[in-house]
């Protein structure tokens, strides 16, 4: 089928994460992103390795977040570089940049200096911390947002508890989210325009996404005044929700309303302690949180992983285990669904990719071709927009402009 982003030009100048996430989708669902690089090193993420594919130098990295993009090197400190991008912005429909507040203005690739060329152009900004504000010229990551933004003080043990501290989330949750908001951005002004004939400049900062990303915690806070804090693996508003020790190892049990949590008693052969008003509905669970949990570890502790699985699976009560990664890929379900995409790859011959999760028709979206070589096509790019002008190109790859 033909895809739903079909004939829409990215011309990505983001790098890192964030930027790079966003630009993968609008690829998997048909767009066509250019993505510019720097001729020496190209994206800093290429390096952040090991581990590396094999055969090659690219990190596993930079393979999470560039699939099916077209590659080209041009150095925009150059006049000339600066130049061919404004002309290659003509044959577009959207900018994607995350450099710093101001940062593209001094070469002329700014907002108001490129919609001048491409007027209804949609021009996307990823920053730390937005175009305003007392700390919009600060250099933003994810590790410092996170902190910064609220989501580590509520991650963690209690302080009170051995090991309580702060943690940041296993993966840069902030640049995916961020990445995601300006994809639903991007998308949403591309219609706007279809409908209106104008561009738009679409400010999307890391601070604000990670802001807006604590959900019912923020708004535990707003409606009581009191700060959350943080409680482990367990739910501020829910209870039984939370991982548990068993005999052999560990579950999460998310017990998401009454009539679960009465199944859960059952399985765990005390029926009454549903009946318990303390406990029968979440409300008294989460009052009398320290009391139930305290018996349902006893409860649990007792049997092994496997009995608590397949029991609670039998009766509909949310249950799950703690898996590796490892263990992940080796699910059934995971497996079911084509999450791990092989792709072939001309230096190391294949290339393991996870899938788009996005399913159209029953067809997943994945972009056809793997996350490419540094400048791997400069020269079918610039060839396709400029096609009677090798001399022009020939001129820039002898400056150093291209490679």
């Amino acid at each position: 089928m033909e895809k739903p982003l079909a004939g829409i030009r990215v011309l990505d100048l983001s790098r890192i994460l964030a930027g790079p996430w966003c630009s993968q989708h609008l690829a998997d669902m048909g767009a066509e992103v250019i993505k510019v690089e720097h001729p020496e090193g190209g994206d800093d993420t290429r390096g952040w390795g090991p581990p590396y594919l094999e055969g090659t130098q690219e990190a596993a990295y930079y393979l999470s977040a560039n699939r099916g993009k077209r590659s080209i090197t041009v150095d925009i400190a150059q006049p000339e570089g600066q130049a061919l991008i404004r002309e290659i912005v003509t044959h577009c429909d959207v900018v994607l940049e995350n450099f710093k507040v101001g940062g593209l203005k001094r070469y002329g690739l700014d907002y108001d200096s490129l919609k001048t060329v491409k007027p209804d152009l949609v021009y996307c900004s990823i920053t730390g911390f937005g175009q305003s504000g007392p700390y919009s010229k600060r250099a933003g990551y994810d590790f410092l947002l996170q902190g910064m933004g609220g989501l580590m003080d509520i991650t963690g043990r209690p302080d009170e508890e051995p090991g309580g501290e702060p943690v940041k989330v296993g993966v840069a949750v902030v640049d995916l989210f961020t990445g995601m908001y300006a994809t639903t951005s991007i998308l949403s002004a591309l219609i706007g325009r279809s409908r209106t004939g104008e561009g738009a400049w679409i400010d999307v900062a890391l601070m604000d996404v990670q802001v807006s990303m604590l959900a019912n915690q923020a708004m535990n806070y707003l409606t009581s005044g009191q700060s959350p804090q943080r409680m482990g693996n367990s739910h501020p508003n829910i209870v039984p929700y939370q991982a548990f020790s068993t005999a052999d190892g560990h579950i999460i049990l998310a017990v998401g309303n009454d009539g679960q949590f009465r199944r859960f008693c059952k399985v765990a052969g005390v029926p009454d302690l549903a009946l318990d008003k303390r406990f029968a509905s979440n409300r008294s669970r989460v009052q009398n949180r320290k009391l139930l949990v305290s018996n349902i570890e006893s409860l649990i502790r007792a049997k092994p992983t496997l009995f608590w699985l397949e029991a609670l699976e039998r009766e509909g009560v949310p249950c799950g285990p703690i898996n590796s990664i490892e263990q992940v890929f080796a699910d059934p379900q995971v497996q079911h669904r084509g999450l791990k995409v092989a792709m072939p790859h001309e230096e190391a011959g294949e290339v393991n990719l996870v899938s788009n999760p996005v399913r159209f028709n029953n067809n997943p979206m994945n972009a056809d071709t793997p996350p490419p070589r540094l400048g791997e096509h400069t020269e079918s790019v610039l060839s396709e927009l400029f096609p009677d002008r090798k001399g022009f190109l020939d001129s820039l790859r002898n400056k150093g402009v291209i490679l």
